[in-house]
């Protein structure tokens, strides 16, 4: 009998180790993008059965997502340097016409600043000079660690420093999921004073995003998301329990736009209920798209995105 209990208890121990060196993986490629010669990027029905069973266990070996398209209007190449000292790259397109101001795009977890070109051209068009940056570890700036947000923050302030440089006193901040979140870190933390803000699909908190990709993909959510948190916060120097984007709201005092889509399989109506109530602003508004879910409001619900953004940018 004490023979079977030790080996039980071993059999335990043994496999509660195996199981957290897999939480530890999984976090480490989550939070690390490949450069495109590394890695290359499959969809499930593209991998072979090893491969499958090799990211169930260690996790998806992520390339940087290329830029593949560029913008259509005028715009010019910058590069700017992070208190890092990475490289970040960016496109600025000059307003049509006479300048109302300049809006500075931010993209989402594991895309770059192409993906947000469709919101770049309508801002454009409607007189705005775009400012269009990845952040570290994304599309063509350097670097491979991501931290969803925590530490890109300093990207953020990186480029609103360098555009109010120039002599810009309106400047509105946009940005998408963890763009979104980004903003919301960034705004407190380093004392910015955007103008105007325009968050689409921020998560709660870190925990939550994880839980939200977590059912995006139908695993469990527990006690995986905790291990997750817990590992990614070691492996990436940062204090994820306490990345809580909708505690940072409270501080917003500037007019703030929160859009959220109804079918958001990653980003719950609570998370944003809750941000939309936190926000410090007296001038703020909530509107939800009932036809779309975690992607761009602007190309999917076009007509809608641009009355709401031309309304807010006009108050």
């Amino acid at each position: 009998m004490k023979k079977t209990l030790r080996f039980l208890g071993w059999f335990l121990l043994v496999l509660f180790l195996f199981f957290n060196v897999l939480m530890a993986f999984q976090a480490y490629r989550f939070t690390y993008f490949y450069e495109p010669q590394e890695a290359v990027f499959r969809r499930p029905e593209q991998m072979s059965a090893g491969e499958k069973i090799s990211a169930a266990l260690f996790g998806f070996r992520a390339p940087k997502r290329p830029v593949k398209e560029k913008p259509d209007f005028p715009y010019q190449t910058v590069r700017l340097k992070n208190t890092a000292q990475q490289t970040l790259v960016g496109w600025v397109s000059p307003a049509r016409g006479k300048s109302k101001g300049t809006v500075i795009l931010w993209h989402g977890h594991g895309s770059n600043k192409s993906r947000v070109l469709a919101e770049a051209r309508s801002f454009h068009e409607s007189g705005y000079q775009t400012v269009l940056f990845d952040f570290r570890a994304h599309g063509q700036s350097e670097g491979n660690i991501c931290t969803i947000g925590y530490k890109e923050t300093d990207d953020l302030r990186t480029v609103y420093n360098w555009v109010k440089a120039r002599g810009e006193s309106n400047i509105i901040l946009w940005g998408m999921s963890m763009g979104a979140a980004t903003i919301l870190k960034a705004v407190p933390e380093y004392a910015l004073k955007p103008k105007k803000v325009i968050i689409e699909c921020p998560f709660g908190t870190l925990e939550e995003a994880i839980k939200g990709r977590l059912r995006s993909l139908h695993i469990p959510v527990q006690p995986i998301t905790s291990l997750l948190l817990f590992y990614g916060s070691l492996e990436r120097d940062m204090d994820g329990a306490a990345y809580q984007p909708a505690t940072y709201a409270k501080q917003f005092e500037m007019p703030v736009l929160l859009q959220w889509g109804r079918s958001d399989p990653r980003v719950s109506q609570a998370e944003t209920d809750r941000i939309f109530k936190n926000l410090g602003s007296t001038n703020k508004k909530l509107v939800i798209y009932e036809e779309s879910g975690h992607q761009s409001f602007c190309r999917h619900e076009t007509d809608k995105w641009k009355k709401e953004v031309t309304e807010f940018l006009n108050q």
